[in-house]
């Protein structure tokens, strides 16, 4: 029996601390190079062991094998060097040093699928799948080769489309296509962002998502929040050509943000992971808090496609605050999975 409300969660949880630095980005490993494999996977066992505590339906691996969401998988393929960086501003908001694409870039032997398999293994619970999505990937490096962002989105998404059905094949059951971008480049969105998005998914037969937040928990996220005004409506500009697309489900932000919920109105038809869980802070939700943001998202998203999920990744936030916002997830949405059912 399909469960009512399945939670899950956006992506990355945090790792413990014996295998990278807590709460931030790009934190280098602590293991030594030949017993990091196993530590990736031992952390990937106990963040799986903490989701299903919490009582989350749609498990993951929190991204415990990966130092960021994009660069790694732009690591393994070949056309990209990153020992001489650069620096950029990732979507027009920070500045990062980046690797450099040099070449045509390739991908040339599978990059998660071995630790889809072993989460595979863990678990009979439905698995997701995280993957950089094309706009995001091209916004997280400097191209000294294709010299258009479009040309270098249409060789990642056919990359990316070589992994996804290989993670397919490893039982992976949900592949989610993270792409922040969206909420930045509009034109270049509607005019080849969700077309390169469609070829990344082409030929799957698992279920597919894209994932479009306002960003990590992090100062240069919050402060730009700051800039957009009472209402965040970047949704408007991008939903309509993604209510036509041939995704799957639609995940955004909602909790604590500025985002008019009628806005979710144009994707009514898709399936949509709900953001009830507010990644920018270390304020615990309650149940009831949960509940309430999954009432509201009901007047415009039918009950059985309504997926309640965190607004972002939490590799930032501590572990025990993660811990605790989760299971506050799973919690408020059982209370108004029972409202449904009576």
């Amino acid at each position: 029996m399909k469960t009512l409300l399945p939670t899950s969660t956006s992506g990355s949880l945090p790792k413990p601390a014996w295998l990278a630095q807590p709460e931030q980005l790009w934190s280098p490993w602590k293991l030594a190079q030949d017993i990091l494999p196993e530590g990736k996977h031992d952390a990937l066992k106990l963040s799986l062991h903490e989701q299903q505590c919490a009582g989350i339906d749609i498990v993951c691996d929190g991204e415990q094998t990966r130092q960021h969401f994009v660069t790694a998988f732009i690591e393994h393929l070949s056309g990209v060097d990153f020992e001489n960086r650069e620096t950029v501003t990732i979507r027009n908001r920070y500045e990062a040093s980046v690797p450099r694409v040099i070449g045509a870039v390739k991908r040339t032997r599978p990059v998660f699928v071995e630790d889809a398999k072993f989460l595979r293994s863990q678990t009979s619970q439905p698995i997701k799948w995280a993957l950089p999505g094309p706009m995001t990937m091209i916004d997280t490096l400097y191209d000294a080769h294709y010299k258009s962002r479009e040309k270098l989105a249409w060789e990642f998404a056919k990359i990316l489309n070589q992994e996804a059905k290989e993670l397919e094949a490893a039982g992976v059951d949900i592949i989610q296509f993270d792409e922040p971008a969206f909420n930045v480049f509009f034109d270049d969105v509607n005019e080849w962002g969700v077309a390169a998005l469609e070829r990344a998914i082409k030929g799957l037969k698992c279920e597919t998502a894209v994932h479009i937040c306002y960003g990590y928990g992090i100062k240069a996220n919050t402060d730009w929040k700051k800039t957009l005004g009472e209402e965040w409506r970047q949704y408007e500009t991008i939903f309509p050509k993604l209510q036509k697309s041939n995704i799957d489900i639609i995940s955004l932000e909602c909790h604590n943000s500025k985002v008019p919920l009628e806005l979710m109105e144009l994707i009514r038809g898709k399936k949509v992971m709900v953001g009830a869980i507010d990644v920018a802070n270390h304020d615990i939700e309650t149940p009831e808090e949960v509940a309430t943001t999954l009432r509201k998202a009901l007047k415009f998203v039918d009950a059985d496609k309504l997926y309640p999920c965190t607004n972002c990744g939490m590799a930032p936030l501590p572990r025990h605050v993660a811990r605790a916002k989760l299971s506050a997830l799973a919690a408020g949405a059982e209370l108004v999975r029972q409202e449904l059912v009576q």
